[in-house]
């Protein structure tokens, strides 16, 4: 076999496309979603390199037009989730003593398919399946995916070339083994891109993974899989189980080789899991590793010296890209008084240019959120508000199902600091506003600090480089990704490594060399060269 200290590509991040009207990669998409929106295919399970299918078989409709079906999924149960773990730990001799070059060379092929011949077709899913506009579909499954898949390999090597020292006639060496079992990957509906890295950082790194995405992306997830294939990733590394969340946890968290947890979803069930492994404890041959990224209840804090447009475009955008279904969306923001009623007229003048429809139509900046269990949480909010005396509808308010999901963006202003859309995770286009006195920047910085359980992103906008300061000491708990004069979302891999604390997670910081340290176990060897052959010390002679 041939050997080699192997240098990787330089990562750089991915170009975002324009989709200018007459370019190339606007033509491709158009015709790439008509395509899709035209047929109705079939999803099966990818479980050791076969698909597999059932008797139980779900519609996936468009959230912007939920009469209208694009595929039908195979769902599976307890003997599918059982099925993939053997699977995953009959191929996994093989793929952790693969050399590393080689599962480099397949995730590097992976990010090249995307951003060549899969660029169309999956930003097409996303948009169909998720309601995304074309450039939200862009900087995601295109761009952001193949910039986790290109860093990731090159952090693999920054690791595996971390060595220790050696004294003489010894040589000192550490080896990162793959954990020992196999990697429960949990992804969410709103990322395609993280329905692609939470299965592939670990697998880069040797382990073996069952996949379970959300059943909302189950599209998208369905070109993944797909990709994964034709890159050369082997039968049984990565299985693809279409099983209800609950199920998959149980036989997986029930299993002795379980090794890992990598999920990103609500606080709320990442909870409920933790507390599951937790009483499973003693069942497990090692410690699983559990890496999540949860909730959000992210800010915008504008000092009194702030410029006010700058702050209503990081309100237009942080708030309402994507219909705030981002773990990073603006939900909350603190704007002094000396500001307000400018920020407020420069916002209003954004919301009365954008359009709201399905993501085929180019000009739509808004498009539905997800489902009509997300729509029915969101309207009950503003409802809410809108019979609250404490609650001023300053934006939008309005929302219809009748033909797709689509919520207006609606800003609320509040009285109280503490109002329930101040504190708690929404996840749609509602921004609730606080207007503070311009003179009690402290308090507003302890009223940011201490509202919420979150600690996931936020912004500082000032022209007072002592208040950023300020902001920046106060707050160093309060956001993981903290943002000077930008909007709270983002983050760019290999540029602002993404994650947060408290209730939003573990931190782990995907799109960093943190979060593949999480999937390989460390042994550190030692050779001796001229082993000693006397087990007395020079100490011990007499004088």
């Amino acid at each position: 076999m041939t050997k080699g200290i192997f240098n990787v590509p330089v990562p750089k991040n991915e170009p975002v496309l324009s989709y200018a009207p007459g370019s190339k990669e606007r033509a491709e998409l158009k015709e790439m979603l008509d395509t899709l929106r035209s047929q109705v295919i079939e999803i099966p399970m990818y479980i050791g390199g076969k698909e597999v299918r059932t008797q139980n078989i779900r519609p996936i409709k468009l959230p912007h037009d939920h009469q209208h079906i694009i595929a039908h999924y195979h769902v599976g149960d307890g003997t599918h989730a059982e099925l993939a773990i053997t699977a995953a730990l009959n191929a996994k001799e093989e793929w952790e003593n693969m050399a590393w070059e080689q599962r480099a060379s397949i995730f590097l092929k992976a990010a090249d398919l995307i951003a060549g011949p899969y660029r169309a077709r999956i930003n097409a899913a996303t948009m169909l399946g998720q309601s995304k506009n074309a450039f939200q579909a862009e900087i995601d499954a295109a761009c952001e995916l193949i910039d986790f898949l290109r860093y990731n390999v090159y952090f693999m090597t920054q690791i595996y070339e971390q060595q220790p020292e050696s004294a003489k006639g010894i040589w000192n060496r550490t080896e990162q083994r793959p954990l020992e079992g196999f990697v429960l990957a949990l992804t969410p509906f709103n990322f395609t891109s993280i329905a692609g890295n939470l299965p592939t950082a670990p697998a880069l790194m040797g382990n073996v993974v069952v996949w379970t995405p959300s059943q909302k992306q189950v599209y998208s997830a369905h070109v993944l899989a797909e990709i994964f294939r034709e890159a050369g990733v082997p039968d049984g590394v990565i299985n693809l189980t279409l099983v209800d969340g609950p199920v998959m946890a149980e036989k997986a968290f029930s299993h002795p080789d379980f090794a890992g947890l990598h999920f990103t979803g609500s606080t709320k069930v990442f909870k409920s899991l933790w507390k599951t492994i937790g009483n499973n404890i003693d069942n497990y041959k090692s410690f699983p590793r559990i890496v999540g990224e949860t909730g959000g209840k992210d800010f915008i804090l504008a000092h009194h010296t702030a410029d006010p447009k700058e702050v209503a475009t990081a309100i237009t955008r942080g708030a309402f890209e994507y219909q705030g279904q981002k773990c990073s969306a603006a939900s909350r923001a603190y704007i002094p008084d000396n500001l307000w009623e400018s920020v407020k007229k420069y916002v209003l003048e954004d919301l009365g240019s954008i359009k709201m429809g399905g993501p085929e139509d180019f000009t739509n900046f808004i498009n539905a959120v997800i489902d009509e269990v997300a729509f029915d949480k969101l309207a009950k909010y503003i409802d809410d508000a809108r019979k609250d005396p404490v609650v001023e509808i300053v934006a939008g308010g309005n929302y219809d199902k009748s033909k797709g999901y689509f919520i207006e963006p609606t800003i609320l202003r509040t009285e109280d600091p503490n109002y329930v859309t101040m504190c708690e995770e929404l996840f749609g286009p509602i921004l609730t506003v606080y207007v503070y006195q311009a003179d009690k920047f402290e308090d507003a910085l302890y009223l940011v600090d201490n509202t919420s359980p979150y600690g996931l992103t936020g912004a500082i906008f000032a022209k007072d480089r002592q208040a950023i300061e300020l902001a920046t000491t106060k707050l160093r708990n309060a956001a993981g990704n903290f943002y000077i004069n930008d909007k709270p979302t983002g983050a760019v891999v290999g540029q602002q490594p993404f994650g947060g604390a408290r209730s939003s997670g573990t931190n782990d910081k995907a799109g960093s060399m943190i979060n593949l340290l999480r999937w390989v176990s460390p042994r550190t060897i030692k050779e001796n060269f001229v082993p000693p052959t006397d087990y007395r010390y020079p100490f011990m002679e007499k004088e």
